[in-house]
Parts: C-alpha cells; structure tokens; sequence
C-alpha cells in the first residue's frame, strides 16, 4: 500500500513540472529556505538564553564557581546525548557542508536538522567557548539537502539550497544579508551566477526578516560608527592587518594542535572532562571567554576599559598600563585555546564568535598600545572593528566576509577602505604560513574540498571507485600460452591483468603484444603467461585522489592504468577516455546555467 506522503508529493511533483518552470520553483525554495534558516537561528539563540537563564537565575553569589564547573557538565552531557540519542558524531556545520557538497552529492543525514541546535545550545549554554554560526548553518543546510531529497532535486540544485541556507542562517543571525551571500560565494564555493544570484539574495532577505520580527532589535551589535577615519591612520590599520593575519595563524595551530593532543586519547568521555575540566579553569581565571563573549566585544567596541577590567576578579589592576596589556594580550590567546579545546573535547560550535572575539581584542588593544605610547591617538572603536574584520579574514581565509560583516552590522561603510586594508593584509599573512583554513584543511588533505579553480573542482567531485571497470579476464602468472588463448577468444578487452593466487597483481598482457605468436602451436605449452607479461610500471591506488590518478596518466602517457589496494591486490583498471568522458559530463552539468 502506498504511502499517503508519497502520493501528494508525486502530485507535487506533478503539478510543478507542468506549470512552474525550474527558475520559478528555485525562486519559491530559496523563500522557503530562508525561513527555514531564519527559524533556526532563533530557535539555537532562544535556546541558549533559556539554558543560561537556568543555570544561572539566582544563584548570583557562587556565579564565578560555577563558571568552573558547568563548561564540563555542559561537554559530558553533549558526550552521552551523542552516544545514547543520536548516535553518530555530531560534526563541526561548515566543513560538514563543504563534504556534503564535494563528497556526498550534496546530501545531509536527517539527524544534522536537529543534532547540531540540541548539542550546540548544551555547549554554549554551559559555558562552551564557541559561537553558534557554524551550527545554525549546520542546522539550515542539513534541512535545505533533506528538502532537496524530498523533492528530487539534482546536485547542483541541492548545492544551491546549501549555499542559499548558509547565506541566510548568517543574515539572520547578525543582520547582515550581503555579507551572508558573500560568505556563501567565498567559504560554501557557491558561483555568483545568474541562475545563483537572486535566490541567494531572496534567501538571506527572507532570513533576516524572519530573525529582525521574531528577536526585535535583539542582535549581536548595537552599534554604528561615529568616528572618522583619517588618512593618517591608514599606516597603522596596515600594520593591524599584519597583527592580525598572525593571531589568525596561530588560531589556526593551536586549533590542530589541541586536536592532535587530545586526540591520543582513547576515551571521549575521558577527553570530555579532561577538555571540560580546562576550559572551566580558564573561564574562572578569565571570565570573558564564558560563551559566545559578544559582551565583551560591545564593551570594546564602546570603550567601556572599566567594565573589561572588573571582569579580571582575580587580578588587581588598578588601571596599571603594563598590566592592562599584558592582560589584553592573554585574552585572544586564551580564547583560541578555549574555543580549540572546546571543539576538540566534543563540544559542538562555530568559530565565527571565537574569531570575532579575537579580532576585536586584538583590535582594542593594538589601539590602546599606540595611544597610551603617545604615537598617535587612534579610534579604539574603529580599530575593535576592523580588527574583527582583520582576523575573520584570516582564520575564514574570506576577505570579502570580514569586510562586508564589520560593514554591515556597523550601519555603514565609513571603515570600507581600511576594513580592505586590514583584511587584504591579514589574508595575505596567512596565506604565507597556510594555505588552508580551519574549515578546509583536513578535506584539503583528503582531496575532497571544492574550490573556485574549475578544473580542480570536477576532478574533486568525480569518484574513483565509480569509474572502475572490472570485466577485464585475469590471467594466472604460470598459465599456459594455450589457457591465455582461450582467455583472449573469450573477451572482449586486448589487456588482461595477471594476479596470483591471492589476487596480488603482478603485471598486464597485451593483446598487441602476443598477437604475432599467439597462434603458433609450438609454443601453446612451453610459454607461460609471466614470460610474455608486462610489469606494471604505474597503477593507481584506490585510495588516490582525482587529482593524483590524472597526474599518474600524465606521467605515465598510458591509456589505461590497473587499480590495486594498498597491499596490491588487484580490483579493475581505469581509462583515460572514461575519465575525460565522465570529466566532460560534470563539467556540463556544475557550470551550465538552468532555465
């Protein structure tokens, strides 16, 4: 009996290939996305605010205690909710969509719509030092490919409704709908084209909407930028582009580095509390690095020193300069390392609040250094906001989403000129020390990230494992000229791969190659099959990425090449016409335009 779901959705289907054409029909789902987007933003923040308010309403006494205590309880319970109630590994939203989208044909498991809101507002709430961006996109992009499975839309439309619901989960979390279809150009590989252009735009439009009726004016900011800029100071956000574009460098290794550490041990529950146990040691000392820290970027950005320092509850500051940016320079260094730990303990997040907390800290402070010097007298405001913009350039690798953010939540585009300064500068020091981001580097390594480089985004998407063909006849290394003859009447193929007993794979033999004696009887006993086979040279591993199997073709200037495991056993043979045929028809179907 058919299911009654299935049934509507076939009329569904129907009634929209007769009379909503493909444009059209992308149109009405990028609306529908950035609602849905819009939703999950507000449901993660709304979260996090009931959670926190649970914790902390009226037990204001023993406040800074339990700032050491509740970020483990938060990581243990995310660890048994993982293990016990969803029951796959909740990963990190933006490289988790960047592998849907170079590895999976743009699909997202059903759990992603609701794992990533449940352990998220857990770790925030708890005290976890991360942001919720990467999950909202998380949340948005897994609901948008599960829509997309639905309604039976290919790859490249399934890719759009990722990229259209990161684009909105960032307009509606900060306000910010261009920089949010930026982001989705520059960190998801979305093509601005015109079949890309207007549902981007209509779904960070229907997201931000969505956020601004459902939270009021309740957003990250509340601020816009009243002083301006002079070309005198250029030279310094020059040099805080270059302050920045190291602070993101070591964002980025301490991230790796931390995971490398706890990753020796055996036991998540054990690196849960382990990792719990010193974030909550660090938020006691440092108070600010509880959460997301949006409050202490406002007071940066106001220039509120006094309320910075009376968070030190451990220090006595006194409004001593020394201390004061000994202090300031802890802060982006400890929030790494808490947000690094928090991630890598099993705490789920995003890095977009950590790297903005930075940059802001960075920004304030390089600006506090030169004023209290007497170099020059700088806007500790502006400088707090172009450094968020610097280092979200750097840690993001996208340039044009730090300097459209900052721009955007700010009211205006007073600061574009150093905000480019700043964010070329720190994107260009990156560069240098890394090519890859925190998102991109570890699927970089795997082969499997999608870039903007055309050629090598086909060879990234094209899979091995399906353009193998197996029907090729083996031949055994001590078989008969005879056994061979009948193997050849008996095939289609001229190369037929020889393997032992234990299909190791030993070489190939020709069928050019015997051809002028195959059919001499003398020698149909006294030849065998290793005398007239050809050593391969060359062969591909099927672990090997696109990209190798075409340079291994190159080099070796063969048409055909076998595939092995890594112990050598032997499992079929690729073609270069194959390839360039299958290279051919992806090409065609990721880069041409729809209706």
């Amino acid at each position: 009996m058919r299911n009654p779901q299935d049934v509507y959705l076939r009329k569904l289907l129907i009634w929209r290939a007769k009379y909503v054409s493909d444009r059209q029909f992308i149109y009405l789902l990028s609306i529908v996305v950035g609602l849905m987007s819009g939703l999950s933003a507000v449901a993660l923040k709304n979260a996090v605010y009931w959670v926190q308010r649970l914790l902390f309403e009226g037990v204001a006494e023993v406040r800074d205690y339990l700032f050491m205590v509740y970020p483990a309880v938060g990581i243990i319970i995310v660890y048994f909710i993982v293990k016990y109630v969803i029951r796959t590994k909740v990963g990190h939203g933006i490289p988790n969509m960047l592998y849907a989208i170079s590895r999976n044909n743009g699909n997202i498991g059903k759990k992603d719509t609701w794992a990533s809101i449940l352990t998220a507002s857990i770790t925030v709430g708890f005290g976890g030092s991360v942001g919720l961006e990467g999950p909202t996109v998380a949340t948005a992009g897994a609901l948008s490919s599960n829509l997309g499975k639905v309604l039976r839309l290919d790859y490249k439309k399934k890719k759009l409704l990722i990229g259209m619901a990161a684009s909105g989960a960032l307009a509606a979390i900060f306000n910010a709908p261009i920089a949010a279809i930026v982001f989705a150009l520059e960190v998801i590989m979305i093509d601005l084209t015109a079949t890309s252009m207007i549902p981007l735009l209509l779904s960070s439009a229907t997201a931000a909407v969505t956020s601004r009726l459902l939270l009021s004016d309740d957003y990250l900011f509340h601020f816009s930028v009243i002083e301006a800029f002079g070309a005198s100071d250029l030279i310094f956000y020059l040099l805080l582009g270059i302050v920045a574009g190291l602070i993101s460098v070591h964002f980025t290794s301490i991230y790796f580095f931390t995971e490398r550490v706890l990753g020796k041990l055996n036991s998540k529950f054990l690196k849960a509390l382990i990792g719990g146990a010193l974030i909550g040691v660090l938020i006691y000392v440092f108070p600010q690095l509880y959460g997301e820290g949006f409050e202490t970027i406002n007071a940066y950005i106001i220039g509120d020193i006094d309320g910075i320092l009376e968070e030190f509850v451990l220090f006595d500051v006194e409004r001593n300069m020394f201390i004061v940016i000994a202090l300031l320079f802890l802060l982006p260094v400890l929030k790494a390392l808490a947000a690094s730990i928090t991630l890598n303990s099993g705490g789920v997040g995003g890095i977009f609040a950590p790297s903005l907390f930075i940059g802001s800290t960075t920004g304030f402070a390089f600006s506090y250094i030169i004023n209290q010097s007497g170099i020059a007298q700088l806007s500790q405001s502006n400088f707090t906001l172009v450094g968020m913009g610097g280092v979200m350039a750097g840690v993001l690798q996208a340039p044009l989403t730090g300097v459209f953010l900052i721009a955007e939540i700010t009211g205006g585009y007073e600061l574009f000129l150093p905000l480019m300064i700043t964010a070329t500068i720190a994107f260009i020091s990156v560069k240098y020390f890394t090519p890859f981001s925190i998102y991109t580097r570890q699927l970089a390594a795997r082969g499997e990230l999608i870039t903007h480089h055309k050629d090598q985004a086909i060879l990234t998407l094209m899979q091995l494992e399906k353009e193998i063909e197996k029907d090729f006849s083996f031949v055994r290394p001590y078989d008969k000229l005879s056994d061979l003859v009948k193997t050849v009447a008996g095939s289609k193929r001229n190369l037929f791969p020889v393997v032992d007993e234990q299909n190791t794979f030993l070489g190939v033999v020709n069928l050019n190659d015997i051809r002028s004696f195959m059919f001499d009887t003398e020698k149909h006993d006294t030849m065998l099959v290793h005398e007239m086979m050809t050593p391969a040279h060359e062969h591909i591993f099927d672990t090997d990425s696109m990209d190798t199997v075409m340079k291994k073709f190159d080099q070796s200037e063969a048409w055909n090449l076998p595939v092995v495991t890594n112990d050598v056993k032997y499992i079929g043979f690729v073609s270069k016409s194959r390839l360039f045929s299958a290279y051919r028809k992806l090409l065609r179907d990721f880069y041409e335009e729809g209706d």
